[in-house]
Formats: structure tokens, sequence, C-alpha cells
């Protein structure tokens, strides 16, 4: 029994993606479920920051308002982390579901989705704890990245292609 437990190989191998065997709607229709589960999760958390809101106007703070938000470090790394979260999910959102049924649709939902939690976050940060420029800073760096990594597979995949197919083919007729 304990043999058959400690063999050395990995019981997920065969959960991995292999380009032969997994077909790209499956792997396409795994990774919107993946990035729709993390986008519900991210979008909660910040709709309803842990710990909850004050309830009453006493000792100091605001009904309203986050309660973990007053650990002003650490609520400010949460609130980053879970933007860029959400943020990245969302392309992944937006970019799997390109060119299908609806897209239009799929892209106005997360653009009011992204506008509710930017006003949820406001409403409960207190002014003082957080500089939202992070925030919105946290919410492009995947956009960012993702707009560089396909600014660099195109400059190099001109480079890589062979010299007679980058250079023009002169045709003389006499």
């Amino acid at each position: 029994m304990i043999n058959r437990l400690s063999t050395g190989k990995s019981s997920y191998k065969c959960f991995r993606y292999e380009e032969g065997r997994d077909k790209p709607g499956d792997v396409r229709n795994v990774m919107l479920v993946v990035a729709s589960l993390i986008a519900s999760v991210t979008f909660q958390a910040g709709v309803n920051p842990p710990g909850g809101v004050w309830q009453d106007n006493s000792s100091g703070h605001v009904a309203g308002r986050a309660i973990y938000a007053y650990q002003s470090e650490v609520y400010y790394v949460f609130l980053i982390a879970n933007t860029l979260a959400l943020s990245a999910s969302i392309l992944v959102i937006i970019s799997l579901t390109y060119r299908f049924p609806f897209h239009l649709e799929i892209v106005i939902a997360t653009i009011s989705m992204i506008v509710t939690y930017s006003s949820a976050i406001f409403a409960v940060t207190p002014d003082e704890s957080v500089r939202f420029r992070y925030v919105i800073a946290a919410a492009s760096v995947p956009y960012i990245l993702r707009i560089f990594i396909q600014l660099f597979n195109m400059v190099f995949e001109n480079n890589e292609k062979p010299e007679s197919e980058n250079s023009e083919k002169v045709v003389l007729n006499y």
C-alpha cells in the first residue's frame, strides 16, 4: 500500500495540457470557467471586503467603511492584489470570447462590472487609507503586459522569417 502512494510519479501528470491530446475548444472552455470563478470571487471580495463594514458612526470610524481598511497596509495589499486578479481574469474572459456571438454585450457587461467594482471599493475605503492611483495602476498591469507581449511577438515574428520572405521580390520584364 505504501509503495503505491510513494511511487515518485506526479499524479497531476494526466491533468496537464497536451497539445495533441486536448482540443482547443475544451481548453478555452476550462479557461473561461476558471477565469469566471476568479472574477466572481475577486469581485465579491471587493464589494464585500473581509471583515465587513462598520455599522455605526462611533469610536472614530464611519458607517459603511471597511473594517479591514483601518489596518491600512494590509488592506492596501489586499486591494491591489484583488484588483490585479480581477483585471487579469476579465482580460482572459474578453480575449477568449473574442468573435463570439454577443461579444459586444460581454464587453459591455464586463465594463459595467469594472465600474461597479470601482465604485464599491471607493465607497467602502476611507480616503486616507489608500492611494487609488495604485489601484488603477494594478488594474492596468495585465492589459499593458499583454500589449508588450503582442508587440514583442510582432517584432520577433518578422525577424524569424527567412530573408526571401522579408525582402520584396523584384521581377524584371524585358
